[in-house]
């Protein structure tokens, strides 16, 4: 038997581009709600089988994956569900993995989706490498260039909404004064261990395979995202973001 996993609420799908938002604003709601549910499969299962198979691995050694922590951001539409995992390989590398959550298959993004899964609560949910998503990379863009973090996390109860402990912590650098443009068909690309996002005007890194001693980035006119999670409480660089 699968045990229980919690997920973020979904409401119903829009698939239109994101438009500007000014990253100091309101575009990243500060809460994400949780259903107690069980998943078929569960995600960890999901990325085992879809990990150990990416152009990004480098030389980590996947023939075990476990789970060591996730964090979250928001949808303020609520239709999305946004989470990065954080993965062990069995040398002890630690794996970025970025995901969302659908109610139903987002157009074009065959060559995205990670699996499908059954959810106790919300039904079926397609789940997707978040580096092409818009809603991810709109969020992404303006948590690392406002300074901002990861949701908090409530899950709903019968008693009512409970707010969870959040164990993996990040943040971004920026100070909140920059507009993040429209966000609409997204560019991807990998060299090394990296995952390059563009869309017009704006360029993201994510570091799919986390250096912990890696805090900072010599490279300059960019914004980064820094996190902590459980085992290790030194800040680590996870991704840069910058106005082209």
């Amino acid at each position: 038997m699968h045990a229980p996993q919690q997920i973020g609420l979904h409401r119903s799908l829009r698939t239109a581009d994101v438009g500007p938002v000014r990253a100091g604003g309101d575009s990243v709601a500060l809460v994400a709600l949780l259903y107690k549910a069980t998943l078929t499969p569960t995600k960890i299962e999901l990325l085992q089988t879809w990990a150990p198979k990416q152009p990004w691995l480098g030389d980590v050694d996947t023939t075990t994956v476990e789970a060591v922590g996730s964090y979250r951001f928001d949808d303020p539409d609520g239709e999305v569900g946004m989470e990065t995992h954080l993965l062990r390989g069995a040398d002890g590398h630690i794996l970025q993995v970025p995901v969302t959550y659908r109610g139903a298959p987002m157009a074009g993004a065959d060559s995205l989706l990670i699996g499908t899964m059954q959810h106790s609560v919300l039904g079926e949910r397609w789940m997707y490498d978040a580096c092409g998503d818009p809603v991810y990379v709109r969020a992404l863009a303006t948590v690392v260039l406002s300074g901002g973090t990861h949701a908090q996390l409530d899950v709903v109860t019968d008693a009512g909404q409970v707010r969870l402990d959040a164990t993996t912590q990040v943040s971004g650098s920026g100070s909140g004064d920059s507009e993040i443009p429209p966000i609409g068909p997204v560019s991807l690309s990998n060299e090394g261990t990296e995952t390059f996002i563009r869309v017009p005007h704006l360029e993201l890194t994510l570091l799919r395979v986390i250096d912990p001693d890696r805090e900072s980035d010599v490279r300059t006119g960019k914004e980064r995202l820094v996190g902590t999670w459980p085992g290790h409480d030194d800040p680590a660089l996870l991704a840069l973001a910058q106005i082209t």
